[in-house]
């Protein structure tokens, strides 16, 4: 180690600079993680691979503002220098270092930072009265030189900056070590992708206007933001609050609220328990949704109540704001604490009200695909050839005197309307990627071919409990499932005794910790399951065959089993590695039905495969034995829900379904029918199972263990579902879980079955979102679930599409064989990686919600104007100020009916026709209905109510489509039209989702030969079909129950 002396020049609080020398150490053996060298002590990081043609070194100016550049996965073999990561620390501030660290951790990127600061030869001293920017470039040149010179001249380097001054002082100056401008670099070694050069013309116009402070007005359109110190301050005075700001999507112009955080006013007597209503763009201040802003609270007389009208999301602001609620603290933002900007889908406005901005420089307003972000200006030399494009944009800016932010174009999806550009765009839009795994990825995990067949290893066998001769363990899926990652098992002992047993696939033995596939299942975090199609969290290798428990095949499992006395109790639970070999793969129906005992033998032998390879005699023992361990293990079941519903277990709503698909798994028909005892069999097996595991490792780990905590609902958001219980004589006691679970059980009402199903969606609603956490950021008292009144609770069930059941399978081994080289996660690792998990989870059910709402757009926008299922019966479930909200119980679907138009006009029927229009008229709403008087008469509308609607599809060419629904006669009903209940029950009512998706693909693809090849596209479409593409043509039932799922937004917790 060397000493030598380091040069800071500091600036005092009164502006004197003063020369500061520090003690600086160098060292000889400073790793330079590169593939090539043979004389470097790695480490446990990622290398440079030596199959690049060269590495490149970014300067200090490029990092900071082209670093976004370097998250393109084509380029690879990037050096960032400890110099230029201080720079971007210093310089770009928190986001962009976080960026470069994101960019430096992704094993898939070939990227690394090297301490040239630290290593002896690569680092140079400041010389006096050198700037830093010289002394920089100094310190980035020599260490370049060195670099090559350590690779023993193997691997030239590129230095990029964007100083063409530097290029032809240093051009060549050094052998092997080339200086390029970053455009000519892009355009010589990247000519085919012209969307990175793209990218950085966008970037460089933004640079450009920001050091230009080219201005829109002379005069500000916003106000500044208060000093941090400031911020600060009023926030520990209780002056100020921090929080998420939320937009109304059905009012973003308008309408925001900010949930508090915990920041601010906590001890204050004017504490607030409800959000802060920020009202128009002025007091927004230049806040993007999503941002973490702090708040000014006006004085009470200032206060203003939210909106009670319905309004379309592309309405502009209301001044007046008419048909408010009561009151609620209102205010404005005076800071930014935290910008948290994404990627956005946008597209081209169809008017030229902003051609004008393109004479400055080609800039053009994009309009975003969420209705909560503004407007976004950006800089593209391709707005003629984009225009009919869906494109990717970022926020780098907002002045205060600009009307809108500033940002750059990063790359197109395709035309506006192609289903695969619709796709691709709900991806983005949720911060979703799913590229194929890489061959180095595919590469660790183990191959299963007719040719290099897997086998089980002896030495591993040994180390697990082996169940293949000693239980019989069987599966229950849906009919079509291929991906079986649950098995269960029950057997009678000694002196009356019950063994239970759930057994889960071993993903963590395939899957190890610090592994590319480990990291790639990280950033994903789960499988997404769309309307058509799914991304697999882990490569089908392991996701529909090695760690599928597939029926007559050896397998690993993480197995828990209990000793049960005869009432159930638990005496005795062992946790550990199996081998199993599942004896029946059984079908939800074909489990019942032995259950039930009114199917004859020969029919259930037809429908379980195994007992159709031996003979008749046989085959009815076997299903002898099947019916018995069905039927224990229902009995255990029903025991074990009994209990928690005792402690005040929520049972909200939701809609199963049949799924039939074809030979070639395609979807043939699907009928929503009422859910089967067996299938709450299997979910409260899985639960008990999470319930015991979690208990397990949060005694073992109580630092860091991954539970998922349901916390209790805020009261406030429980006064819907009160009103409308209310409306039908029933009261709802939310003083806990229990009570609040017998409330919604007495709501019953005999002539309508929606009527409990809405309650429980009401209640649903009410719900807060249940989260992972370490349970180091925890106090134990907050351990709970609170929907499955549990007081530990974690996901082990499902690691196959689950990261989270990754994490608690590892923590789980290292508790039960305490195994400490397991490279567990500290309490901070582990909290992250669950944020992480949160915020993808939480994308993915969004993204299938989104997904089936554009199938349904599309499946209405094909079928004819005449075609009867566009009229439907809808239950009203919410009054507004001009209209009401409805279910329509037959598609799943919720959406406002519009009793006033934008003129006033109110809803009314010719005397002698049904037909519906808009005319003069009066609206009034009350407590339990909203009253229309027309020409015609009066017409009552009340909670509960049955209508006729027409759905039809409302175009928006810069928006996902919606769908809109009109009244179609004044007539209300207490009940479902005559027909309607039965059918709700029978087979005969049924939605064919081969029509919605068969018939939807079809019509595009008719479109696509009209409109022709994609020429827009050029080469990016390859890589875009590659990263967004469909892997599976079979589809999950997971997926088609969201799809039908009436009204719940029930959580994932089995």
């Amino acid at each position: 180690m060397i000493k030598t002396n380091k040069l800071l020049r500091l600036k005092t609080k009164t502006g004197r600079l003063l020369d500061v020398v520090r003690e600086h150490y160098l060292r000889k053996d400073v790793p330079c993680h590169s593939e090539v060298c043979a004389v470097c002590e790695q480490g446990n990081g990622a290398l440079l691979c030596k199959s690049l043609t060269h590495y490149v070194v970014p300067d200090c100016q490029v990092s900071r503002l082209f670093l976004e550049i370097f998250e393109s996965k084509e380029i690879q073999g990037v050096i960032f220098f400890e110099t230029v990561v201080n720079h971007v620390q210093h310089q770009g501030g928190r986001k962009l270092q976080s960026q470069l660290k994101d960019i430096v951790n992704d094993n898939r990127q070939q990227s690394i930072i090297f301490s040239n600061e630290f290593c002896d030869g690569a680092y140079v001293a400041r010389e006096p009265r050198e700037s830093l920017e010289e002394w920089q470039w100094r310190c980035i040149y020599t260490g370049a030189v060195w670099y090559y010179n350590h690779l023993n001249q193997a691997m030239p380097l590129v230095i990029l900056t964007e100083d063409q001054q530097i290029v032809e002082k240093y051009g060549n100056k050094s052998a092997g070590v080339f200086i390029m401008r970053t455009e000519d670099y892009l355009t010589d070694f990247y000519p085919s992708f012209q969307s990175i050069l793209e990218l950085y013309y966008s970037l460089a116009a933004v640079n450009n206007e920001a050091n230009e402070s080219v201005s829109e007005a002379s005069t500000k359109e916003y106000q500044e933001y208060l000093p941090a110190e400031v911020l600060e301050a009023g926030i520990k005075a209780g002056r100020f609050l921090q929080g998420c700001l939320n937009v109304n999507k059905h009012c973003a112009q308008d309408e925001a609220f900010v949930q508090k955080s915990g920041k601010g006013m906590s001890d204050s007597k004017d504490s607030l328990d409800s959000d802060v209503l920020i009202t128009g763009m002025l007091n927004r201040n230049r806040a993007v949704h999503g941002d973490i802003v702090v708040v000014e609270l006006f004085s009470k007389s200032q206060w203003k109540g939210r909106s009670m009208a319905i309004r379309s999301s592309d309405e502009g602001a209301d001044e007046s704001r008419e048909d408010q609620s009561d009151v609620m603290p209102t205010g404005r933002v005076v800071g930014v604490v935290q910008r948290n900007w994404r990627d956005y889908v946008a597209s081209f406005a169809e008017n030229e009200e902003t051609q004008g901005l393109r004479k400055q420089a080609g800039k053009v307003v994009v309009v975003p695909w969420d209705y909560r972000i503004p407007k976004i200006r950006i800089s593209t030399r391709q707005v003629d050839s984009l225009r009919d494009h869906r494109i990717v944009v970022r926020i780098d800016l907002w002045e205060v005197n600009s009307m809108y932010p500033s940002g750059h174009f990063v790359r197109s999806l395709g035309p506006i309307g192609d289903l695969e550009t619709e796709v691709q765009a709900l991806m983005v839009e949720h911060t979703l990627a799913a590229p194929s795994f890489t061959e180095a990825q595919v590469k660790e995990l183990p191959t299963n071919t007719t040719k290099s067949p897997w086998v089980m290893s002896e030495a591993e066998i040994a180390k697990r409990r082996d169940l293949r001769k000693s239980h019989l363990i069987f599966s229950i899926d849906p009919k079509g499932c291929e991906d079986v990652d649950d098995t269960l098992s029950v057997r009678t002992l000694k002196r009356g005794q019950i063994e239970l047993g759930v057994h889960i696939a071993d993903v963590s033995h395939f899957v190890r910790p610090g592994s590319l596939t480990d990291a790639e299942a990280k950033s994903r975090s789960t499988t997404v399951y769309l309307a058509d199609r799914r991304f697999d969290m882990l490569p089908e290798v392991l996701s529909a065959d090695l760690c599928s428990l597939i029926g007559g095949v050896d397998r690993y499992a993480v197995s828990v089993m209990w000793v049960l006395d005869s009432e159930f109790n638990v005496l005795k639970t062992w946790f550990g590695r199996t081998v199993i070999r599942s004896s029946y793969k059984l079908f939800y129906e074909a489990a019942q039905a032995i259950a039930d005992g009114e199917t004859s033998d020969d029919d259930l032998i037809k429908d379980i495969p195994e007992l159709q390879e031996v003979d008749r005699t046989e085959a009815s023992k076997r299903l002898s034995e099947i019916r018995k361990t069905v039927t224990k293990l229902m009995d255990i079941a029903r025991v074990i829900k009994t209990r928690r519903t005792i402690h005040g277990a929520l049972e909200l709503e939701g809609v199963e379904v049949q799924v039939q698909l074809g030979d070639k798994k395609d979807i043939k028909d699907l009928i929503p029918k009422k859910p089967l005892e067996i299938h709450e069999t299997v979910a409260e097996c899985m639960i008990f199972a999470n319930h015991w595991v979690a208990k397990k490792i949060a005694e073992a780990f109580p630092s860091a263990a991954l539970l998922r905590h349901h916390p209790l609902p805020r009261k406030q958001h429980f006064s819907n579902l009160i009103h409308c219980a209310a409306s039908k004589g029933f009261s709802i006691d939310t003083s806990s879980n229990k009570s609040l679970a017998d409330s919604l059980d007495e709501c019953v009402d005999p002539q309508d079955p929606n009527f409990n199903k809405l309650v429980r969606s009401l209640a649903t609603q009410a719900m807060s979102n249940a989260l992972y956490f370490s349970t180091g950021s925890l106090s134990p008292e907050h351990f709970f679930h609170y929907g499955l009144a549990l007081d530990h609770y974690t996901h082990f069930t499902s690691p196959i599409r689950r990261y989270a059941d990754v994490i608690v399978h590892r923590l789980l081994m290292a508790a039960v064989e305490n195994d400490n080289n397991n490279q567990l996660p500290s309490n901070k690792e582990l909290q992250e990686t669950c944020h992480h998990i949160n915020i993808k989870h939480r994308a993915a059910q969004n993204a299938q919600k989104e997904s089936v709402d554009l199938f349904q757009c599309l499946f209405f926008q094909d079928l004819s104007e005449d075609d009867e299922r566009r009229n439907c019966d809808a239950v009203i479930f919410s009054l507004r100020a001009n209209g009401f909200l409805v279910l329509v119980p037959r598609y799943g679907l919720k959406g406002p009916v519009y009793l006033k138009d934008k003129t006033g006009q109110v809803v009314t029927s010719h005397i002698t026709e049904e037909s519906v229009y808009f005319g003069p008229g009066s609206l009034s709403c009350h407590e339990f209905h909203i009253t229309v008087k027309n020409a015609v008469g009066s017409f009552d509308f009340r909670l509960f109510d049955h209508v006729q609607v027409r759905i039809s599809v409302a175009e928006a060419r810069a928006h996902a489509q919606s769908l809109k629904l009109d009244l179609l006669s004044m007539e209300t009903r207490q009940s479902p039209p005559p027909g309607e209940m039965e059918s709700q029950d029978e087979d005969s009512h049924k939605m064919k989702r081969s029509e919605l998706i068969k018939e939807v693909k079809s019509s595009r693809n008719d479109q696509d030969k009209v409109v022709g090849t994609r020429q827009g596209l050029d080469s990016d479409f390859a890589k875009l079909k590659s990263e967004f593409g469909q892997t599976h043509e079979s589809v999950s039932l997971y997926c088609l129950m969201e799809f039908f799922r009436e009204m719940s937004l029930r959580d994932d917790d089995v």
